[in-house]
């Protein structure tokens, strides 16, 4: 039986952000902003890693995919909330509505273990510096990256399995500005208990597994440098992994807000709060913050404008 043939209602309704037209330009004005320099920050960092042959290495090949992931990340949103500032009929289908929460699932659960792959990636390279080569080899990395793709790909399709399921006739207004779990939850009309409990059981699965990569490889590398003599040592061996613990306490900071809660206690204001800092934010400060504290990637790009600027005067 088709999902349609489970609700009386034609369409939802993403009610937004906020009402007042002036708050919905300024919105508009900055969530453009903050796209653009994602799109530019993401494309910009992968072409950086992919023109630099120096940037060839496991780190840099988990940067890629992550600003991969943030690109779409960003892009499954955003576009949606931007049309839906602007316009004062804010409908999406139920086949739209579905799509978007599917990806957004799928690119988020992909997000936690590639940082958690990265966290392992660290780990090695303080920990174990001899061996890094061996262990973190091509095979090893690509599957990483897979077994990122296929857990977010398990995550999403569990996820809109148990939500297609549902009867929605009660209302057709999502109290939200893009069709996330809880709010969609809130507008069934059956019992939702159970599929409360198996989205619960999978989001807590992905983000506390991923979590404890983090947190173990973490520990490890911190009872690794105190026993570093020199402070420069100490400074050099921090520096490596001090971007990406910053994007790691950013991003799991609000999902762990966000989602491992019941869905009772959703809360419009505190959890759309949050819900921008990591569907619209995030995804840009990522490739600020992996470029901006990282002199391989500023010398990198000095490389790469240095090559373009000598191949133009030889023309």
């Amino acid at each position: 039986m088709s999902r349609r043939n489970h609700t009386n209602v034609p369409d939802f309704i993403l009610m937004g952000l906020t009402d007042a037209e002036e708050i919905q330009l300024l919105l508009f004005v900055l969530f453009l902003l903050i796209y653009l320099v994602t799109v530019l920050g993401n494309v910009g960092m992968i072409l950086i890693i992919r023109l630099d042959l120096q940037l060839h290495t496991p780190m840099y090949f988990f940067l890629t995919h992550l600003s991969f992931l943030d690109l779409n990340y960003s892009t499954v949103i955003t576009p949606k909330t931007l049309e839906n500032l602007l316009s004062s009929i804010r409908y999406i289908s139920f086949k739209g509505c579905f799509t978007q929460m599917y990806f957004f699932v799928f690119l988020a659960a992909a997000e936690c273990f590639l940082l958690s792959s990265m966290a392992y990636d660290r780990y090695v390279a303080i920990c174990n510096p001899l061996q890094y080569p061996l262990i973190m080899s091509t095979r090893l990395c690509r599957a990483l990256v897979t077994g990122s793709y296929m857990i977010g790909f398990m995550d999403s399709s569990i996820n809109v399995l148990c939500m297609s399921r549902l009867h929605y006739c009660d209302s057709n207004v999502i109290h939200h500005f893009f069709c996330d779990t809880s709010p969609i939850l809130a507008l069934s009309c059956t019992d939702t208990f159970d599929t409360e409990i198996m989205i619960f059981i999978v989001a807590g699965f992905t983000l506390t597994v991923s979590l404890i990569t983090v947190a173990v490889s973490y520990v490890s590398i911190l009872s690794t440098i105190l026993k570093i003599n020199s402070t420069s040592g100490k400074q050099k061996a921090f520096s490596t992994c001090a971007s990406h613990l910053l994007g790691v306490t950013i991003f799991y900071g609000t999902m762990i807000f966000t989602y491992l809660k019941p869905s009772k206690s959703y809360s419009l204001g505190k959890d759309q709060v949050a819900s921008v800092f990591y569907t619209i934010v995030i995804p840009m400060l990522n490739p600020l913050i992996y470029s901006l504290r990282n002199k391989e990637v500023k010398n990198a790009l000095l490389r790469i404008i240095h090559r373009r600027d000598t191949a133009q005067k030889i023309k």
